[in-house]
């Protein structure tokens, strides 16, 4: 397991809760009927939240199967 990878991931996954969670939760006593451009605009919320939570996922599973860093960084496996 890499831990640089894997806290950078952890960020990553922060940084898209703190810009995009607030957009899809539920607002307290919003029981009124949105209207088809209100839902089409959560619905767009929806597929950016997921695509940038697949990414921060798979980057997740490749901190956890890497190899750590060496000392200094560079070498094999680093972009």
């Amino acid at each position: 397991m890499d831990p640089q990878r894997l806290k950078a991931a952890y960020d990553q996954l922060q940084s898209l809760d703190e810009r995009l969670a607030h957009k899809l939760r539920p607002r307290a006593g919003s029981m009124v009927r949105a209207d088809a451009e209100r839902l089409e605009e959560r619905l767009r919320d929806l597929a950016d939240y997921t695509l940038e939570l697949k990414d921060v996922v798979a980057e997740l599973i490749r901190a956890i199967a890497s190899r750590p860093a060496p000392p200094g960084g560079g070498g094999p496996g680093t972009a």
